[in-house]
């Protein structure tokens, strides 16, 4: 498999080779675009021809080749070529070394949202969540290592740390997007891995007025799951912006309408014990569900530009997002080896691991669980861009962004009884099949009258009280919002080695609160009260009123399961069927809820480079950011009476704080070795800021009173598990080596880079540090035992930055129209891209190197293109490695599995009608995941050992879009 895909590498660079060969021969000569520039190009010939005199400076050859790349929104190309010359021309005037993508026109960057476009981005992969692309990998760097901009200000996150989730952004809102791969001074929020900075119409800057419309309708390859969803959406968007007043007055307003559905089906291993005492691994029990999935969203943009005079600019931009996901969830559970069930002789083994078998004595709890997710995320901004002479600008610009999110996870169960001990149980062969999928043949009747309200495994009997456990409720809340203020300075020379200096300020500050309720769901006795123990009723029939689709469904008819019992459980929750009991804690070992406050102030200062080394025009930057931090966390603990009593202890506050200053320099440099070649050069030291979460100032302490007189911290009477409110940021130093070389017109590239990152500070998540317990003295010892205790020190075990490592890569793209190597493909065009990236990674204590999470060695991306007059189509496929990602863990926690890799294709196929009646309408028809790719988690570095199996079936869609002429 590694000779595999190092040959997929080395297919990319001797393509890039034969390209830039047949491009050399090819090229034809750049033609002027007016009679100066004719003089300008015959002088600069004979000179060269010569190789004397003076070459046109780079100052002006920089300033010509911005006129041309602000003309391309005019130049004669459409469609998906004009996205490929945009984005080229984006790549090849920054000063940094970037990937980017532009919209075809305006409103139709590709994909349902904006992480659908991020994934086809050459060095970016992105993580999917119910089937949906949702947060990006950057050079193999997981998310919380990267940042997003909207329009150069630091949004916020819906999740309960830092990484974005891109699926909130709707694609249509934006123009283009940039991922800066190298830092700058002036670019402020900069992530480790890189900087996505999603960039949304300007009304002033268009050449006209534009208004486009798109409507579509969406469907899934696989049957509804759950009874009460549909298979079947639409799409609806739409952008108008227009200029008033002599175009001195600018107007944008955008809306995006969806419904998304998706169907999934789910198999959850709970892991794989020793059959015996080093003997074969076989499943322990397996949570299964047919989830039927349906995200809507409602998307707004409103700009309002102000031009008075060339000398002013004002931009008002606002967004807002209102994003909704319900969810059916209707499966079975199955208890097997950790439970009462019993392997039966006779199973079969292959190399350690047991592919088949029988368990009898098996008590399921089946499931009719529901969820839904709602989020709001505003953002506002305030750009004011002053031209005070000649010489100097200003810039200020003021941001609020804010997301708010709430989530209600409800669990319903039932069975034939209560406990194992009562009802009847059922006899199941299972087989793994060769995709990792357990098929199961069950001998009971799940769908049959037997089925009560209940706590089929007494998993409440745990609890303190003990309770009859028929239901649980997760309902986590994160509220998340940026303030924002930034004033810059910049000065330009006429003459000298710089064409500016720019300088200024950003003053940000961050608040993020995470707050979850748990709730045991008990069933009503009127004999029994919260007193009584255990509370609530064993059993309740299922009302006939909660009964849907008849009674039954057939979600895991995928793997062999027959029809199940099926009700809403919303029903029984509104109507008195439930009774709600409060808890915390539950499957948390420590305080879950937490708030963090950052204060964070960077002043700047980049100077910009044009100059010339001997005969080689050198363009570019360096400068110097200054960030300072101080940071606060508040969380709680329950106190020492209470920790013992039960589900509801009583919760104290807990509050740390730390501040910090880093001083992050960057310097980027563009060598012209030719008209269209580049060599770029890139130093920078960068940090990625420590996950929100893990700066939980909660903990859980407790006391070993066989230590008490003990003075050594590692063993001494307290200890702790939590998190780390002192946490500094990740750093690393960055190196970066680019070769590009442009096609004329910018009708395509070729580049190879590489990459070094030195990692210090690296955060370990299962780390230990050492506290103070002084404050808690007094709370948990008498005070004879205080005279005895040996040190109010001890141990918390937590998060830490004791780890150091580097990542290191390589990275291969060609974009080529294929008509430069010969007119018999004049139509046809490919983008190749190929990332390879090794980690290393150590933690104190431990010289074993590991991975860095989140790392997909290989990441290629493939597109074939073909447009010809209105018809245009493309098949990309896009393949990661396996990597170490997050995946939803128990009671709405986050923990890290390996994810299978593999290859995704999808594909499109439009006409544009450019003359006649329909002028100005586009039909599409496209498709995603087309070879059905499953996602697939798994332990122990074998396949087989999964522990999350999900089929998503294809997606599709047909649109019809107009642009009004």
């Amino acid at each position: 498999m590694i000779q595999l895909k190092r040959n997929v590498l080395a297919m990319a660079l001797a393509s890039i080779g034969v390209c830039a060969y047949g491009m050399v021969q090819a090229a034809p000569t750049p033609l002027p675009q007016n009679a100066s520039d004719t003089a300008a190009a015959t002088a600069g010939s004979a000179q060269d021809s010569q190789q004397t005199g003076a070459k046109t400076s780079a100052r002006e050859t920089k300033k010509e080749e911005e006129a041309k790349a602000k003309q391309l929104g005019v130049v004669a190309v459409t469609g998906f070529v004009s996205s490929i010359t945009n984005s080229t021309a984006i790549q090849r005037y920054s000063s940094e070394i970037v990937e980017a993508v532009s919209a075809e026109q305006i409103g139709k960057l590709p994909g349902i949202s904006i992480a659908d476009t991020l994934g086809r981005m050459p060095g970016l992969a992105v993580q999917t969540l119910n089937g949906r692309p949702q947060v990006v990998s950057i050079h193999g760097f997981g998310p919380d290592f990267s940042t997003a901009l909207v329009n150069g200000n630091e949004q916020v996150s819906t999740g309960n740390s830092r990484g974005v989730q891109y699926d909130q952004y709707p694609a249509s809102w934006f123009n283009s997007v940039v991922v800066y791969l190298t830092p700058k001074a002036s670019l402020m929020g900069q992530g480790l891995a890189g900087t996505v900075d999603l960039r949304t119409i300007q009304p002033l800057d268009e050449p006209h007025r534009i208004a486009a419309f798109t409507a579509g309708y969406t469907w899934n390859s696989q049957s509804t799951l759950s009874p009460g969803f549909s298979n079947q959406g639409y799409s609806v968007n739409g952008i108008w912006a227009d200029q008033f007043f002599n175009n001195t007055f600018g107007v944008a307003l955008g809306v995006d309408l969806m419904k998304s559905p998706t169907q999934i089906e789910h198999q959850q291993p709970w892991g794989y014990p020793n059959v015996s005492n080093g003997g074969p691994v076989v499943v322990g029990g397996d949570k299964n569900y047919g989830y039927s999935d349906l995200l809507g969203r409602t998307g707004l943009l409103g700009t309002l530009q102000w031009r008075p005079s060339k000398n002013f600019t004002s931009t008002l931009t606002t967004t807002y997002d209102d994003f909704r996901e319900d969810q059916q969830a209707k499966g079975i559970e199955f208890p097997l080896f950790w439970s009462a069930a019993h392997l039966q002789p006779g199973y079969t083994v292959n190399n350690g691991f047991v592919t088949s078998g029988t368990y009898n004595n098996v008590k399921a709890v089946v499931r009719n669980d529901y969820n839904s997710n709602y989020a709001r995320v505003y953002n506002i901004d305030w750009n004011n861009k002053y031209r005070i002479n000649e010489d100097w600008s200003a810039d200020v610009d003021a941001n609020y962004s804010r997301a708010n999110r709430r989530s209600f996870l409800m669990e319903s169960y039932s069975g034939t009884g209560y406990t194992p001990a009562n009802g009847a149980t059922d006899t199941i062969g299972f087989t793994e099949l060769g995709s990792g999928l357990l098929y199961f043949n069950p001998t009971l009747n799940y769908a049959s009258n037997q089925f009560v309200l209940t706590d089929p495994q007494g998993w409440g009997a745990g609890a303190n009280p003990s309770i009859v456990q028929a239901g649980f409720i997760n309902a986590p809340r994160t509220t998340d919002y940026i303030a924002d203020l930034r004033a810059g300075l910049k000065r330009d020379f006429e003459s000298g080695p710089f064409s500016s200096v720019q300088f200024g300020i950003d003053r940000k500050t961050r608040n993020k609160t995470y707050n979850i309720e748990q709730d045991f769901l008990t069933l009503p006795n009127g004999s029994q009260t919260f007193a009584t123990v255990p509370i609530g009723a064993q059993t309740a029939p299922i009302p006939a009123a909660a009964l849907v689709n008849g009674g039954s469904c057939d979600p895991l008819a995928f793997m062999g399961v027959g029809p199940q019992v099926c009700y809403n459980p919303l029903y029984l929750l509104n109507n008195g069927y439930y009774t709600v009991f409060p808890t915390s804690l539950s499957s948390i070992a420590s305080p879950p809820n937490w708030k963090v406050h950052e204060i964070d102030t960077t002043p700047y200062v980049q100077f910009n480079l044009d100059t010339h080394i001997g005969p080689i025009p050198l363009t570019g930057n360096f400068g110097l950011q200054v960030a300072h931090t101080n940071q606060m966390s508040a969380g709680s603990r329950a106190t020492a009476a209470s920790a013992a009593a039960g589900s509801n202890p009583v919760m104290v506050p807990v509050n740390g704080s730390t501040s910090y200053t880093r001083y992050l320099p960057s310097m980027n440099l563009i060598f012209g070795l030719t008209d269209n070649t580049d060599l770029r050069v890139s130093a920078a030291r960068v940090m990625a800021r420590a996950r929100m979460d893990q700066m939980n100032a909660s903990f859980g302490a407790s006391g070993n009173i066989t230590h008490l007189q003990s003075t050594n911290p590692n063993t001494s009477y307290f200890s702790a598990g939590g998190g780390n409110p002192k946490l500094l940021p990740t750093m690393a130093d960055d190196y970066n080596i680019s070769l590009e070389h442009y096609f004329e017109g910018n009708q395509g590239y070729i580049a190879a880079s590489a990459y070094f990152l030195k990692l210090h500070d690296y955060i370990n998540p299962n780390a230990a540090f050492l506290y103070n317990f002084a404050a808690l003295v007094p709370e948990y010892l008498t005070p004879a035992q205080q005279t005895q205790l040996g040190t109010t020190y001890g141990i918390v075990s937590g998060p830490v930055n004791n780890g150091s490592g580097n990542v290191k890569g390589a990275q291969a793209t060609a974009s080529v129209p294929l008509k430069l190597l010969t007119p018999v493909l004049n139509d046809f065009g490919v983008i190749l891209s190929a990332d390879y990236t090794k980690s290393s990674l150590v933690y104190a204590g431990n010289t074993t190197p590991i991975t860095v999470p989140g790392l997909s060695k290989w990441v290629t991306q493939e597109t074939v293109y073909f447009q010809h007059g209105g018809l245009q189509a493309r098949v990309s496929r896009s393949y990661r490695s396996s990597f170490l990602g997050e995946v939803s863990g128990i009671s709405a926690t986050r923990i890290l599995q390996t994810i299978q890799g593999g290859s995704s294709y999808d594909a499109q196929v439009s006409y544009a009608f450019n003359s006649g009646r329909f002028k100005g309408m586009t039909l599409i028809l496209q498709g995603s995941n087309l070879t059905n790719k499953r996602f697939v988690t798994y332990q122990n570095g074998d396949p087989r050992q999964v522990l999350i199996w999900e089929n998503y079936g294809r997606s599709y869609e047909a649109l019809v879009s107009y642009k009004f002429q």
